[in-house]
Formats: structure tokens, C-alpha cells, sequence
């Protein structure tokens, strides 16, 4: 046993949040609470939580995640459920390290010693995606996902769609896999065309087809569409992702552990999907501490598909990568589509924390991109 000396946090580039947790004994674990566009708000959660937490038992993790939801009185949210994730995964951490095992070990054991994974190409604006996705196929991926779409009109023409088709074809002549993301930036009357229009091309999946708030049309889409439904990244705990698993209206959960309250939630969401026989693919375009935690909960989910990492995503151009802030970068070696089990204790990484304190002195926060229609309209990222 040891009691939480502090917690701190570190704002780092390209819009990361990390935590550390150390406790009266000395021991340490690290956690990753980023919020993309929202680093300010987080930190401000994390300030009432650092007062608050000080003194506990750092070894008696779900009590603190249930002080945090039960006792807040409002609960949930993105806010919330990352300022939670970095202070869960911090501490399960830490446990580990301290009793000198992997996560993997203290959730059940793995039932796996490789992870299918998968990579970002063509950005917000999708361009250039042959050449990219050559790239992640020298790099040995096998399955990609770019963004279905720039920014759409509710309805606009149909002849936008047109290049999304086109792409789709040039990378899986390539040999690849693709996912595509409509980022819930496709309104109802263009999401039904585009996911018929896809279908004949077989992509790996379509990723928030609508946003999440129109379950409904989820569900028609669903019902239109025999290629898989893929979302998650914005439902931040077990309860939120129930609705859309009784609606039968996805076959591919993406929780992101730094939205959904880190490994604990990860790991109960993981299992409620398996009951639905949804596959579990969490959302990671984060740092290397979230993906760590996806792949200690990943390795023991039998219902495990694939793993989104953010090895040189467009978000982290001219400013640090996956392999940046830690001491062990070749973990993230992809080979024939794969990487593999980290072996190491705790979370499996070693944190650089010199350079996160360096880099984390001048850090600004992430402002979250905004698309501008021709008519002066606001149009959804």
C-alpha cells in the first residue's frame, strides 16, 4: 500500500496531456488525459481532483474512479472522463510497476501476443493518398483509414462524393485495407449516398456515418449498409455506448481511452460489447501513454479487431510523433500489419521525463481545425 503523494500534469506538443502520479513510497505511473481542443478544461478538472486526491490509497483504483463518477454529482462527459482517464491509467501503472508485471497481468491475462493495427493517411482535406498509403505499406501496414470527405453541404451535390470512391479504389489496388471515416462531418441526405455508393468497394469499415446524437439515423444507416458501422471515439462511458449496442446499429466499438475514464471503463465496455458481439477497435490519434493503455486492455478482450495508432498522422506534422517522449520508440514497430505485446512492466513504456517537462514549459493548447462553407456557414470538422 502507499498513499498518492501528488499528481501533476504536463501540456506537451502536438496536443497531448500527460499525467504522473507518485506515491509516498516513491513509486510512479504515468497516464494520458488529452482532449483534443479542450487541454484547459481538463487541466482545470485535473486542479480540483489533484486537491482532492492527494492522501488516497494510490493501489485502490476503482474507488477513486467511483468517487470521481458517483460523488461529482454532474458526471461523464468528455471533461470529465479525461480528466479521469490520466489519473486511472497513471495508477494502474504505477500498481504494476510496483508489483512488476504488465497492466495485461492484473486484468486477466492476455489472450494474445500480436495486435492488428492500422494507420492515418490523407488528413482533413484527403489528397495524395496513393503515395501515403504506399508509405504505411512500406512501413508494413496492411489496412489504413483516411476521412471519407472534406467539409459537406447538408445536402450538396452528389458528384462530391465522386473523389471518396476514387481513393478508396487507388489504395486498395495497393493492396491495403481501408477504413473511411465520415467523421461526422456527413449529414443524413449525403451519409445514405456515400455508404451505398461504398459498398460495391468493400471498405474495412465506415467510421461515424452520422454523429452520435442521431441514433436513429444510425440505425437506418445501419439497416441500409452491409458494411460494417464503425463509432465511438465520442461516447465517453458504458452508458452512453449501451443504447447504440440494444439499437443493433454497430458492429465496431471505438472507445478512446482517454475519453472514457482510461482502463477501467475501457475494459467493462470492452466486455458489454463482446455480450453484443460488437468488436472492440479503439480510438487512439493520441500520444504513446493512451496507446500503451489500449494495448494493455487490448491484448486480454477476446473480441479485439484493431488498433488506431498515430504514427505520423497529419496532426503531429512539424512537431513531435508516437515515438517522441519515451526511452523505448522500437516498441512501435509494425511488421506484416502487426505489433506486438509490451512486454514490459506497467504500462510497457518508458517515459522520457526530462523531455516531457522541456517540452511541456511554453506549450500552447491544440485549437481544433473549424471548416467555413461558401455561404459563410459553419460546416462540421
Amino acid at each position: 500500500m502507499g498513499k498518492i503523494a501528488s499528481i501533476e500534469y504536463f501540456r506537451v506538443p502536438p496536443r497531448w496531456l500527460f499525467v504522473k502520479i507518485t506515491d509516498e513510497n516513491g513509486n510512479i505511473g504515468w497516464g494520458e488525459a488529452s482532449l483534443e481542443g479542450h487541454t484547459q478544461a481538463v487541466e482545470g478538472c485535473l486542479d480540483a481532483w489533484i486537491g482532492r486526491y492527494v492522501g488516497f490509497e494510490a493501489d485502490e483504483i476503482e474507488h477513486i474512479w467511483q468517487m470521481s463518477w458517483r460523488t461529482s454529482f454532474y458526471r461523464g462527459g468528455p471533461v470529465f472522463m479525461s480528466a479521469l482517464a490520466g489519473i486511472d491509467i497513471a495508477l494502474w501503472d504505477l500498481k504494476a510497476r510496483k508489483l512488476g508485471v504488465p497492466i495485461y497481468q492484473l486484468l486477466g491475462g492476455k489472450v494474445r501476443d500480436k495486435l492488428k493495427v492500422y494507420a492515418w493517411i490523407g488528413g482533413d482535406r484527403p489528397g495524395d493518398v496513393l503515395a501515403q498509403a504506399q508509405a504505411r505499406k512500406d512501413q508494413g501496414f496492411t489496412s489504413v483509414k483516411m476521412n471519407a470527405t472534406e467539409d459537406l453541404a447538408w445536402l450538396d451535390s452528389p458528384s462530391a462524393l465522386d473523389s471518396c470512391i476514387d481513393r478508396l479504389k487507388a489504395v486498395k489496388s495497393l493492396g491495403l485495407d481501408a477504413g473511411l471515416d465520415f467523421h461526422g462531418r456527413v449529414h443524413k441526405p449525403m451519409a445514405k449516398q456515400l455508404a451505398k455508393a461504398l459498398e460495391p468497394h468493400r471498405p474495412m469499415f465506415i467510421e461515424e456515418p452520422l454523429l452520435s446524437e442521431h441514433i436513429g439515423g444510425i440505425k437506418a444507416l445501419a439497416n441500409l449498409t452491409s458494411t460494417p458501422i464503425a463509432l465511438g471515439e465520442r461516447l465517453h462511458s458504458r452508458w452512453e455506448v449501451r443504447p447504440f449496442l440494444e439499437a443493433g446499429c454497430v458492429d465496431i466499438l471505438q472507445p478512446d481511452i482517454s475519453h472514457v475514464g482510461g482502463i477501467s471503463e475501457m475494459k467493462r465496455i470492452a466486455a458489454i460489447c463482446e455480450a453484443y458481439d460488437v468488436a472492440l477497435a479503439p480510438h487512439c490519434p493520441l500520444g504513446p501513454i493512451a496507446l500503451a493503455a489500449c494495448v494493455q486492455v487490448d491484448a486480454t478482450c477476446a473480441n479485439f479487431a484493431i488498433q488506431e495508432m498515430s504514427l505520423g498522422i497529419h496532426y503531429n506534422a512539424g512537431s513531435q510523433d508516437l515515438t517522441s517522449y519515451i526511452r523505448n520508440p522500437e516498441v512501435w514497430n509494425v511488421e506484416d500489419g502487426y505489433i506486438g505485446l509490451l512486454r514490459g512492466v506497467g504500462l510497457g513504456i518508458e517515459v522520457d521525463e526530462e523531455m516531457v517537462r522541456r517540452l511541456a514549459r511554453d506549450a500552447k493548447p491544440w485549437v481544433s481545425p473549424g471548416f467555413i462553407g461558401p455561404g459563410g456557414e459553419i460546416r462540421e470538422w
